[in-house]
C-alpha cells in the first residue's frame, strides 16, 4: 500500500489560531504542540481563559518548520532546536543588514518610460490608499517567513 504525503491546508488569514486549529493547520496533535512549546523557546503561544492557547500566524510557520526538520529531514529535538535558532539568527542577521536579497531570482529591469505609459494608459487609475508603515512591515516579515519556511532544507 502506497502512503502518500498529505500536503498542509493553507493557513486562513486571521489574527490567533486555537491549539486545533494549529493542529490541524500543521498535522501535529494538540499534546505534541504543548511538549513542543517545552523545547522550543521560540514557540511562546498566548494564554488566556483557563490557559487556552492562542497561536498567532508566525507560531504557526514556525511550527510547520519544526515539523519539517523533524518529520521530513529527520533531526532529533535537540539538532532542530539549534537548526531553529541558526535560521532565526541568520533572518536577525539578514534584517539588520537591510534589504534580504531573494535567492535564485534575477532583479527585473523596468524601463521607467514604459512604466509610466502603462500607468497612463490604465483604464481608471487606483484611488489613492493610506497604508500603515506597522501594516506593510508586519507583511515584510510574514513573507520572509513564508520564504524560510519554503526554503528549508532545499
Amino acid at each position: 500500500m502506497e502512503i502518500m504525503e498529505k500536503a498542509l491546508p493553507p493557513i486562513p488569514v486571521k489574527r490567533y489560531f486555537t491549539i486545533g486549529e494549529v493542529g490541524e493547520l500543521c498535522g501535529v496533535k494538540p499534546h505534541v504542540l504543548r511538549y513542543w512549546e517545552q523545547e522550543f523557546t521560540q514557540l511562546r503561544p498566548m494564554k488566556r481563559r483557563g490557559n487556552r492557547r492562542y497561536y498567532q500566524h508566525h507560531e504557526v510557520l514556525m511550527i510547520r518548520r519544526i515539523r519539517d526538520l523533524l518529520y521530513d529531514q529527520g533531526f532529533t529535538i535537540s539538532g532542530a532546536r539549534n537548526k531553529l535558532q541558526e535560521l532565526v539568527q541568520g533572518e536577525r542577521d539578514r534584517r539588520k543588514s537591510g534589504e534580504v536579497p531573494l535567492e535564485g531570482m534575477e532583479a527585473i529591469e523596468i524601463d521607467q518610460e514604459e512604466f509610466d505609459a502603462a500607468v497612463q494608459d490604465s483604464p481608471e487609475p487606483a484611488a489613492p490608499r493610506t497604508v500603515d508603515l506597522s501594516q506593510l512591515l508586519h507583511l515584510r516579515r510574514e513573507l520572509f517567513e513564508i520564504r524560510e519556511l519554503l526554503t528549508v532544507g532545499h
